[in-house]
């Protein structure tokens, strides 16, 4: 019989900067990847429909993850558990916790987000404030997103899993075998080829949920077939197992709410963007500079939150908690060395990005550089932010986040924009700034927190199978 895979024991003996680096660089690839993935639909629309396309795709995905933040927080309480018991070497639990949330997610991508985004879309379009353009190119994008999103969740589950139990090589692959799947289909659908006639805007959709579900097929495959450090083998019950099941909901439910709250400011600060004067333009130039160019730091600055997260949560488990304390700050140390080159460029050579993205209109590329250079000094601190909140999540306190993250990504921002745009009126760099003051504010109170140390005194208890 061969010998099962079997946990990952550098992360609890070996030095935490080499346990950190070996838990971020596959996802960091992963995210580069899935990056590009996100440039090409930016680029390719922009170049084939307009820049009106490029706002719907940006607006449509801060919806979207609005929507699906939910089932995404059962991913977080999954992390914390799965990295709890993989780093006092219990497989079994491991595998229990994840098959449960599978079985979960399952239920809500199917009985919930399909049906109820579909329904939602243009009520949630009007509430961003959508120019009438970007409404008729983002409505079909977001019902196709949200229709066909259970593949794209199984893919984020799994991955999820796969990290914390500090396998991120299998992720980074699968990733990746996405990525070239969604671009071959992209080029294929948004303009055309042969007898496929041009999708435009819902093309992008179409290769995105059509790539993911084909990606998700081959993970099943993977944890069927036991080649992995968690596996499905032995679960043939679809009863929900109801103590797992609260003890994922008890971690992750805070991870939810916050992602719920950031999200949801996010919407509504794209609301501010379209309440401009020039709001089409605005909201393309926040759609190119924020989710697109910004996302060379948060790529890097989410694959350490994952790295703090599991080396923290592993040492945990395995009763080091002095080891668990130092994996934010290594985590941190790294994301400075990449956010602070990546802030210089958007300083250097703002105009060579934005055209990139086919970005000509004056107006959009005057708004765009001034974004750049607020984005240049917010990675600084996001990169540092999402080091810590890595090490408090993947510990088990995932309310400290939420708290912080209420305060700093909406109460802040939003309240400064409000405030302003009742005295005497908005402009763009009002909304730029309340950007990087929020990141700020995150920035020092995730530190703040962390250095507490509570988060050593959280338990987790889930019975014997």
């Amino acid at each position: 019989m061969a010998k099962l895979p079997s946990f990952d024991r550098s992360i609890t003996e070996g030095p935490i900067p080499s346990a950190v680096w070996k838990v971020a660089w596959p996802t960091l690839l992963q995210n580069l990847f899935a990056g590009i993935q996100g440039v090409v639909d930016h680029v390719m629309v922009g170049h084939y429909v307009g820049f009106e396309a490029n706002a719907a795709i940006g607006v449509s995905w801060q919806i979207f993850l609005v929507v699906v933040i939910f089932v995404s927080s059962l991913y977080s309480g999954m992390g914390v558990l799965v990295a709890r018991f993989a780093g006092a070497g219990d497989s079994s639990k491991v595998n229990r916790v994840v098959y449960q949330v599978f079985l979960a997610s399952t239920g809500l991508g199917l009985l919930f987000i399909a049906p109820v985004g579909y329904l939602l879309a243009p009520r949630l379009l009007d509430l961003v404030n959508a120019a009438p353009g970007v409404q008729d190119e983002a409505l079909p994008y977001l019902r196709i997103m949200f229709v066909f999103s259970l593949g794209m969740m199984h893919f984020f589950m799994f991955g999820g899993a796969l990290r914390a139990a500090g396998d991120a090589r299998t992720p980074m692959r699968l990733g990746i075998m996405l990525t070239v799947a969604n671009l071959v289909l992209n080029v294929i659908l948004i303009r055309g080829l042969g007898p496929i006639p041009a999708f435009g805007t819902r093309g992008a959709a179409m290769g995105t949920v059509i790539a993911a579900g084909l990606v998700s097929l081959a993970a099943f495959y993977l944890l069927f077939t036991g080649k992995l450090v968690v596996r499905f083998e032995g679960f043939a019950s679809w009863k929900p197992d109801w103590p797992i099941i609260s003890e994922v909901i008890r971690f992750g439910l805070p991870t939810g709410f916050q992602g719920i709250a950031m999200n949801v400011g996010g919407v509504l600060m794209i609301r501010y963007v379209g309440a401009l004067e020039q709001s089409a333009e605005a909201q393309a130039a926040f759609a190119v500079g924020y989710t697109q160019l910004f996302s060379l730091i948060t790529w890097t600055s989410t694959a350490l939150l994952a790295a703090s997260a599991t080396v923290a949560g592993q040492n945990l488990g395995a009763e080091k908690p002095d080891r668990a304390a130092t994996a934010p700050r290594s985590a941190a140390y790294l994301g400075l060395f990449l956010a602070v080159p990546m802030g210089l460029l958007f300083l250097i050579a703002p105009r060579l990005l934005l055209g990139i993205f086919g970005m000509e209109d004056p107006i959009v590329l005057g708004l765009g550089r001034q974004l750049l250079a607020f984005l240049s000094l917010s990675g600084v601190f996001l990169t540092v932010a999402l080091s810590y909140t890595g090490g408090l999540q993947g510990t088990g306190d995932t309310k400290s986040p939420f708290y912080i993250s209420l305060v700093s990504q909406v109460i802040l921002p939003l309240g400064i924009c409000a405030v302003i745009d009742a005295t005497r009126g908005l402009h763009p760099a009002d909304i730029w700034f309340a950007i990087v003051l929020g990141h700020f504010v995150r920035c020092a109170l995730s530190l703040a927190r962390f250095q507490q140390g509570k988060w050593r005194e959280i338990e987790v208890k889930i019975a014997e199978a």
